[in-house]
């Protein structure tokens, strides 16, 4: 019996040119990373209540280098995977104590393959800790895209993984048990195009395989009022991105 054919929801290409533009702003030393910092130290946290220092570390994700720093400070040796290295659904070689996943499995056509993939990488008693940017994120980015093009509006963002989801896929993947769990971080703009920026510096805007066309003029100034329309008495709207956390254990 053939195995059931992988959807191509997302486009590799893509994610690489996404992944270079965020690594290229990052350089510069004044681009966003408040997400990553915000993984790199929940990870960190979650390890010194759970008394673990890893070893030998494996991270997906993260442009910044911040989640890096953190594990060689707890003395780990850290392996790197990055979407340049075209390893979204092969096998990873390696006995690893740590995988930290971050803001990238949510954006792999096979997440229940590369989940089982991480499982088998991992040394006994090894930990999975799989965060990304969850469903109900971004609402108001969402409702500004929609209303700059009312009556056709184009898919724009991704189809975002829920927690109940997220806990199904690590049960498919064979952990040994898991916890799934969320927290919300937010976020204050003035400005559309800035929350747009944030994204881009980050690695998080949209790669769908389906490239959607650019805004027109009068798509992008509507979608720039209608974002506005949730601002506080400041000016400023509070956007919220829910942070999804699987983490699982093998036997």
């Amino acid at each position: 019996m053939n195995a059931p054919r992988v959807p191509k929801i997302f486009s590799y290409s893509r994610r690489r040119a996404r992944w270079r533009r965020a690594i290229g702003r990052q350089r510069r030393g004044d681009a966003a990373d408040f997400l990553y910092r915000s993984l790199a130290e929940d990870i960190d946290d979650r390890l010194d209540f759970m008394n673990v220092r890893p070893g030998s570390v494996l991270i997906r994700g993260d442009p910044t280098g911040l989640s890096r720093a953190m594990f060689e400070r707890l003395g780990a040796t850290v392996t790197e995977i990055t979407p340049l290295d075209g390893q979204e659904e092969a096998a990873i070689d390696g006995r690893f104590d740590v995988i930290a996943s971050l803001a990238d499995i949510d954006t792999v056509n096979d997440v229940p393959g590369a989940l089982i993939h991480s499982r088998n990488a991992m040394a006994p008693g090894g930990i999975a800790m799989i965060a990304f940017v969850g469903a109900g994120s971004l609402a108001n980015l969402r409702r500004a895209l929609l209303a700059a093009e009312p009556d056709r509006p184009a898919a724009r963002m991704h189809p975002m993984i829920d927690i109940q989801a997220g806990s199904a896929l690590m049960q498919r993947a064979g952990f040994a048990r898991q916890v799934a769990d969320s927290y919300p971080l937010k976020a204050s703009y003035r400005q559309f195009d800035r929350l747009v920026d944030d994204l881009r510096s980050q690695a998080l805007t949209n790669v769908l395989a389906v490239q959607p066309p650019p805004l027109s003029r009068q798509a992008l100034q509507r979608a720039r009022e209608s974002f506005l329309e949730g601002a506080d008495a400041e000016g400023r709207v509070t956007e919220t991105f829910e942070i999804v956390v699987l983490t699982g254990w093998k036997d």
